[in-house]
Order: C-alpha cells, then sequence, then structure tokens
C-alpha cells in the first residue's frame, strides 16, 4: 500500500486529499481552505499566488496533525488543477503581477487585434484560425483564453511584462513553488493554443508563436501527466511539513483529470460537471472543433486522448448566489445548525439538505419561471462576456421557492445545451456521470436525467474526483496502477437515476424558450454590461 497526496486547487479554495493506494483509491484524511478571487470593475479576475500556497501549506500540516500517517510515508504528491490562468513569474519564481484567472476577461481588444480581424469565419481572422486549426486542432478565440491575458499583460503593464521569465499556469506556479522547475504539462499547454498537436510535432509551435508575437523564452518544458518532475526542495518540504525528496508528479488540469476520477476516461464516455463552473466532456481519439458553439477536443491526460469539451462559466456559483442572496436571508447564517458561510463543501451539503425539502416538489418549469445561469458571461455555446443572468417571466404568485428551482432548472438546461451541441459531432454517452458539488443533490441528480433524457450516474464522493484523478496519476507514475484507463476498476457507481419521460417531456417547452432568452437579450446584454459601462 501506498500513500499520496492530491491537490485540488480549485476557483475559490484548495481540497488537500490523503489517499491510500492498494486494490482501490480510498480517501482517509482530506482538509480545505479558501482563498480570495478578486473581480475588478474592469472585467478582470484574479488570484494571488501566495494565498494558495499558504492555503496549500495550512491544509497539509492539518491532514498529517492527527498523526495516524507520517509525511515520511508519503510516496508521492501531484495536482488536479483550475486552468487556463496566468501566472508570469521573474527567474526567482515569484509573479511579477497577481495571477489571471481563466474567468478574467478584460483582453478584449487584444483578441479583436490578434484574431479577429480582417476576413473571417465565425469570428476569426481566415488565415489565422486555418494555421490554427491546421496545428492546433482549435483556435483562441475567447476574450478569457490565457494567450490574450499574456498580450493584455504584454500592452498594459510593459514593466511587469518586462521581468516576467515564465509564462505557467495555476498549478504549474505550485509545482515550481515545490521544486524549483518550470515546466507545463501538455493539456495546460494546449490551452495556451500554442501547443502543436499532430504527430510528430507535439510541443510548442514556433510558428504559432511568431504568429500570435509570443516568446519562446517564456514558454516552460513540458512534461505529461504521470511523469516525476522533480522533488520536494529542502525549502518547500519545511513550509509544507512533508518529506524533503517528496516525488512530484506532472497532474493535470480539472478538465483532463476529473474524466479520470469520475471512472469516464474511456473513448466514447461523457461526463457533466457542476462545481464553480460547469462542462460536458466527452472522450474522444481524434481532434475536432465546433467554432460556432466554442467547443474544441482538448488534449487529455493520457496520451493520443482527448476531452471534447463545452464549458459554462458559472454553474455551482449560480447556487453560491442563492445562497447569498435567496436562501439566507430567509432562514439564517445556520442550515441545520451549521455555519456554511466559509465551506464550500458545507455549502453544498446544507444547502442541497434545504433544497431537497424546499423545491424537490415543484412541478417542472417552476411555475413558468426561468433563470439563465450567465453571472459571468459565458463561453459555450455562444461566447459573450456581456451575458447575464436573469429571471425572467416572474410574476405577482412567484416565490423563492419557484426562483430557487428555477436556478436549478436553469443551470440544467444550459448543460443539457451543451450536451446536445456535442452530440452535432460525436456520440455522447448514456448513461453519464454527473460529479462536482452539484452531484452531492438527489434532487439536481434527478433534475438533470429528467432535462436531459439520459440516465445519470453518480460515484462516491463525486465532489473528490478531481483529487482522485490526481492520486491516480501519482498511482500510475510510481508503478501501482497499470495505467489510466484502469482507474475505473476503482470508481464503482454509487447511486443512478433514470429520467422520467413524463417530466421530460413537460420540460421541453421551457427547455426551448430558455435556448431563445439569449438571442432576445443580446443586444440589451451588450448595452448594459460592456466593459466601461457597469456600475
Amino acid at each position: 500500500m501506498k500513500y499520496v497526496l492530491a491537490y485540488d486547487i480549485g476557483t475559490t479554495g484548495v481540497k488537500t486529499c490523503l489517499f491510500s493506494i492498494d486494490k482501490d483509491i480510498s480517501l482517509v484524511s482530506s482538509a480545505q481552505r479558501g482563498y480570495h478571487l478578486y473581480i475588478l470593475p474592469d472585467g478582470g479576475a484574479e488570484q494571488d499566488g501566495e494565498e494558495w500556497w499558504e492555503a496549500m501549506c495550512a491544509t497539509t500540516r492539518e491532514i498529517f496533525s492527527a498523526g495516524t500517517v507520517a509525511p515520511s510515508e508519503v510516496a508521492g504528491l501531484s495536482f488536479c488543477s483550475q486552468m487556463q490562468g496566468l501566472v508570469l513569474v521573474d527567474r526567482s519564481g515569484v509573479p511579477v503581477r497577481r495571477p489571471m484567472s481563466y474567468m478574467d476577461q478584460r483582453s478584449g481588444e487584444e483578441l479583436r487585434r490578434g484574431i479577429a480581424h480582417g476576413v473571417q469565419i465565425a469570428g476569426a481572422n481566415v488565415r489565422k484560425l486555418l494555421t490554427s486549426l491546421r496545428l492546433t486542432g482549435a483556435v483562441s478565440s475567447s476574450v478569457k483564453d490565457p494567450l490574450w491575458k499574456y498580450k493584455w499583460v504584454e500592452g498594459h503593464e510593459p514593466e511587469n511584462f518586462a521581468r516576467a521569465w515564465k509564462w505557467l499556469d495555476v498549478k504549474e506556479y505550485l509545482i515550481l513553488r515545490c521544486t524549483g522547475e518550470a515546466v507545463m504539462t501538455r493539456d495546460s499547454a494546449y490551452a495556451t493554443f500554442l501547443y502543436d498537436t499532430r504527430k510528430g510535432h507535439q510541443g510548442w509551435s514556433e510558428k504559432l508563436c511568431r504568429m500570435f508575437g509570443v516568446r519562446m523564452e517564456h514558454l516552460p518544458r513540458l512534461v505529461d501527466a504521470t511523469e516525476l518532475v522533480s522533488r520536494l526542495t529542502e525549502k518547500a518540504a519545511g513550509e509544507l511539513g512533508l518529506a524533503p525528496g517528496t516525488p512530484v508528479f506532472g497532474g493535470g488540469g480539472d478538465a483532463a483529470l476529473i474524466c479520470v476520477g469520475a471512472g469516464a476516461a474511456a473513448v466514447g464516455s461523457t461526463h457533466i460537471y457542476c462545481g464553480t463552473s460547469g462542462w460536458v466532456s466527452t472522450v474522444t481519439e481524434r481532434q475536432m472543433v465546433d467554432v460556432t458553439a466554442m467547443i474544441a477536443a482538448i488534449v487529455g491526460a493520457q496520451n493520443g486522448r482527448y476531452s471534447y469539451f463545452a464549458e459554462m462559466e458559472t454553474a455551482g456559483k449560480c447556487l453560491e448566489w442563492v445562497k447569498d442572496h435567496l436562501a439566507l436571508d430567509e432562514i439564517g447564517i445556520y442550515l441545520e445548525k451549521r455555519d456554511v458561510a466559509h465551506s464550500q463543501e458545507a455549502v453544498y451539503r446544507s444547502l442541497y439538505d434545504y433544497m431537497t425539502e424546499t423545491v424537490k416538489d415543484v412541478p417542472p418549469g417552476s411555475g413558468g419561471v426561468i433563470f439563465t445561469p450567465w453571472l459571468h458571461g459565458n463561453r459555450c455555446p455562444f461566447e459573450d462576456p456581456s451575458a447575464a443572468g436573469m429571471f425572467f417571466n416572474i410574476r405577482l404568485e412567484t416565490g423563492k421557492t419557484e426562483m430557487i428551482n428555477a436556478v436549478l432548472e436553469g443551470t440544467c438546461f444550459h448543460l443539457n445545451w451543451m450536451l446536445e451541441c456535442q452530440e452535432r459531432k460525436l456520440r455522447t454517452s448514456n448513461p453519464v456521470r454527473f460529479v462536482g458539488g452539484g452531484a452531492l443533490s438527489p434532487v439536481t441528480c434527478q433534475r438533470l436525467a429528467d432535462i436531459t433524457g439520459r440516465t445519470v450516474e453518480v460515484v462516491e464522493n463525486p465532489q473528490n474526483v478531481g483529487a482522485v484523478g490526481a492520486a491516480a496519476v501519482v498511482g500510475v507514475g510510481l508503478g501501482e496502477i497499470e495505467s489510466l484507463d484502469a482507474v475505473c476498476r476503482f470508481i464503482p457507481v454509487a447511486a443512478r437515476y433514470t429520467p422520467d419521460p413524463a417530466r421530460t417531456a413537460l420540460y421541453r417547452p421551457y427547455y426551448e424558450v430558455f435556448k431563445r432568452l439569449y438571442r432576445s437579450n443580446q443586444k440589451n446584454f451588450q448595452a448594459l454590461n460592456r466593459a466601461g459601462n457597469r456600475g
């Protein structure tokens, strides 16, 4: 038996998990800490690298404070992390500015200058679009892509840019803190849209760097997910409370490793994630892209595998909004005598317990009220940072119960919309695996089954699947697990939800209206929410 540490680096906090690997992957202990997401009035979204590291150190020390397992018994550690951040560090490994979150949307002008000019297809310059598609199978066409964040820093903060040594993502910065090595896993590299995916060419593309004005010397060494990067330095080990020399493996982004932890890594498997953000992902052996719906097959944790990936910016975050603005003012800061104000997992569990009792009997359609879950813009199936949330069709008889249920339904509507968009290019699976904090609620699981018309499968502790994927990476790297494909044997289905055909039919007209709401209000969103006109 081996003990491994997995760090799940989310948008609002880190969850550190100690696993044992034997005949299965078993959770021994876990701890979590939150940190800030700084939302700026100009569309910026930033985090603090020191806060990430301090949260890692605090949770690691907490896990070993009980003394059940000694730090020297840890055979290796790795990461599952939020993706598409921008962390520019200097030669001493210190960020030259506060890291930019994947949610940052300041670089609209850089996007327009960089690709949205001249003769266009789907909003992208034809020459650059075709070159990007040929080399990477996708194109950097979102204002939130790290390429345009990089160009924004270059244009707006030349002093900081001049100090930059390497361009890293979130977990890569933490690997640097652990080992002193500046590396990037291939899935994170792909997310920059500067990674050549063609057979025999896998690596940074000089042609794309020239085309977009990126300095090749800023790009770090590439590593595989299961690769031993290096070992914990004396300094890092001392701060974390671990043994110096502990092996550190590459790990992966959440999009790559959650499918592994969900037991949905086989070709053709589809999983749906509902955490702070949300997505639909289907594993494929070939690259594909739908530029009209903003869906691309991204590089997975395993070589030769891709995740056809559709993302929404705010999913579970909408439920946090419900907690803050619709629930807590009515039922108090405490749900069942438990303080939920500072614990994300407690938020999910306690709020969902409340919702189960409150909204489980609300008929499909929430009395005609529809909620759009675009609280920080949207990415798929339409890219628009100006899109926003709204309650549509509120009447005198509408109450909070209907509004809370509408938020739940609206999130599921959007997930189903992305699932349908994926069907244009490939066959998604039935059943689907449902993971993330949203999958803790039987009410949500059944709503998702009824709205999609698919059987929904949930694993044990669905909120931990990213950490399970990171533990699996260590297990493969250590030779304890044969391959990432073999991980599914250790992840049985804990619950299964089958759709009710009558309820699926009742949801259909509400779903069709939901899909029309963006197009009907696109100009209104832009008029009210353009950067510079807010507030």
